[in-house]
């Protein structure tokens, strides 16, 4: 319940946000036109307002991917709990009212409707549809759908449910299996981007000042020399480092974009669960390059 409560406070923090973000762009670009800061401070502003922007987005994914893992582990002690009941003989419907006072955590107001729609006399497999839509759960939908099914065709439900239980119980412990596994690999993943960033900085503040230069030597070259290298370069002015860098800066935020969707997919099998990746990588990414030209 906690979680949940949570929740619907970041749905309400998201226009502040937003409105937060806007405000700083708005006074940022207002100061840079006037000339009372320059362009480094003003992509370092931008990205803080970025962050500001986005953060009750990426809190808001995080707390839904909890909310979501604690109601499949919240179904299995429920599905456990009918089985019990079951076995003793109760019949599912019964035993759905007896267990709905316990305690399944975010799962209650679930449980609760289930328990009260049988109670009304609406059939067990429309109950438990309603169930599985309001739960809004990939592995509780496939059991809450094995379960309906086989009440409606008869035989030994509580066979079925404890198979059931089994499945979830299994599917579980293969997620928690797949996490730990792949959590090696996540921290790989923000290493390599990291040590890419540092690339891309030295890059831009090492060898593009010396490319530039090289650039400068080249043009002094009469230009008039027929096949001469002033041909070649045509005589236009040498593009500043700060031109070069552009193309670099935008190659880390597309980077970071990709990264983190893959780091989600390998680690959770989601690639939604990979957005708060991206969002973490490209926070880095803005700050790190934008701090960077600001106090280097």
């Amino acid at each position: 319940m906690a979680l949940l409560k949570l929740f619907r406070k970041v749905k309400k923090s998201y226009l502040i946000g937003l409105i937060s973000a806007f405000v700083i762009i708005i006074f940022s670009i207002l100061f840079w036109v006037l000339k009372l800061i320059e362009n480094d401070l003003l992509y370092f502003i931008l990205g803080i307002s970025f962050v500001i922007g986005g953060l009750p987005f990426f809190i808001s994914l995080i707390i839904e991917s909890n909310i979501t893992r604690e109601k499949e582990e919240m179904f299995l002690e429920f599905a456990r709990n009918l089985v019990e009941s079951v076995k003793a003989g109760t019949p599912i419907s019964r035993s759905i009212l007896n267990v709905k006072n316990k305690d399944y955590g975010v799962l209650n107001p679930y449980v609760e409707k289930l328990a009260n729609q049988i109670s009304l006399g609406i059939p067990i497999k429309v109950a438990f549809e309603t169930f599985a839509r309001d739960v809004r759960s990939k592995t509780i939908s496939r059991a809450v759908t094995i379960i309906s099914e086989s009440e409606k065709a008869g035989g030994q439900i509580e066979d079925i449910l404890e198979s059931v239980a089994k499945s979830v119980s299994q599917v579980e412990k293969l997620r928690k299996e797949r996490r730990a596994s792949m959590s090696t690999l996540v921290v790989q993943g923000y290493i390599i981007f990291l040590i890419f960033i540092v690339i891309m900085l030295v890059m831009e503040f090492t060898v593009l000042p010396i490319a530039q230069g090289l650039g400068e030597g080249v043009t002094s070259i009469d230009t008039g020399m027929s096949g001469g290298l002033g041909g070649f370069v045509g005589g236009q002015e040498a593009a500043s480092p700060e031109e070069l860098a552009k193309p670099f800066f935008w190659l880390l935020i597309v980077q970071g974009l990709f990264v983190g969707l893959v780091i989600g997919k390998l680690s959770e099998g989601k690639v939604k669960a990979g957005i708060k990746h991206s969002f973490i990588l490209i926070v880095l990414a803005l700050l790190i390059n934008t701090g960077a030209r600001l106090f280097l």
